[in-house]
């Protein structure tokens, strides 16, 4: 067995996040686990979910079975308009991981077998009426970096509204526009793709991930949104990945990611 935090011998973590870092599950989902005695840490029950952690000859078991190192899984998801991004739902609408029911990748992120799908959550969401970039993965700590504001980890969206966008829209958008509970929302860039006849397509660029962020802008200027697709995270394109449709990332689409996360945290 792999020692849990082999990479950081002396450095001590809660039993939740140790339980999640070796790819099982959500923090939440492990803090579940071990307030019902579901898990064991050397050989004993806790029911602590910030039991200390640390060293490297830990040995942690749910339900008697000892939890081993699991591979890390980085998809990334074209999410269909009209599903939900959660691991099931109460008015049992369609989620996210109905897509996902019987995927699971080899090492190389190539061979597709037909089995179970390892435990992966989304990174961050998409409300059920948007679509696009979706990433899912069961390296928790990876995903928290992704979604964290202070990360500042630019999210691209294309967006269709009920009105031509002018300038002056454009311009509220990136100055800041006042939601209906009082909140200011803005974009970092904001810019006109295409136009119609009574609609167009902007580009809005966030460097926040605000809940319903976009939505809740566009209400504030008492605009419709028709569409909202989220096309890129960071340097990372949906690019022709069908609906509904996903893949693993490359190792260097990982790999662009990292790196894009490190740049945002020196310039903050």
């Amino acid at each position: 067995m792999k020692p849990v935090g082999e990479r950081n011998a002396t450095r001590q973590i809660g039993l939740a996040r140790a339980l999640s870092k070796l790819g099982y599950g959500s923090r939440s989902r492990a803090a579940e686990l071990i307030r019902t005695g579901c898990v064991s840490l050397n050989g004993k029950i806790r029911l602590d979910p910030e039991t200390p952690v640390s060293g490297k000859h830990n040995q942690i078991a749910v339900n008697g079975k000892l939890v081993e190192p699991r591979e890390m899984i980085y998809l990334m998801l074209n999410k269909p308009r009209g599903v939900v991004t959660t691991a099931s739902d109460e008015k049992g609408r369609g989620t996210v991981y109905d897509s996902l029911v019987y995927a699971q990748y080899s090492s190389n992120g190539n061979n597709l077998a037909q089995e179970p799908m390892s435990w992966v959550a989304p990174v961050g969401r998409l409300d059920k009426a948007s679509e696009g970039l979706l990433l899912l993965t069961n390296d928790s700590d990876w995903g928290a970096r992704i979604a964290a504001p202070e990360t500042h980890l630019e999210k691209t969206y294309h967006v269709q509204i009920d009105t031509v966008a002018d300038e002056k829209l454009l311009r509220s958008l990136t100055q800041g526009v006042v939601a209906k509970n009082g909140e200011v929302l803005g974009a970092k860039h904001a810019r006109l793709l295409r136009l119609g006849e009574k609609n167009c397509w902007l580009e809005i660029v966030l460097d926040e991930g605000k809940n319903r962020h976009i939505r809740r802008m566009m209400e504030g200027l008492e605009v419709e949104v028709l569409r909202l697709v989220r096309v890129a995270i960071g340097p990372l394109q949906l690019g022709a990945l069908a609906k509904g449709a996903f893949r693993p990332l490359t190792k260097e689409e990982k790999r662009s990611i990292d790196r894009a996360m490190q740049v945002r945290r020196s310039h903050v």
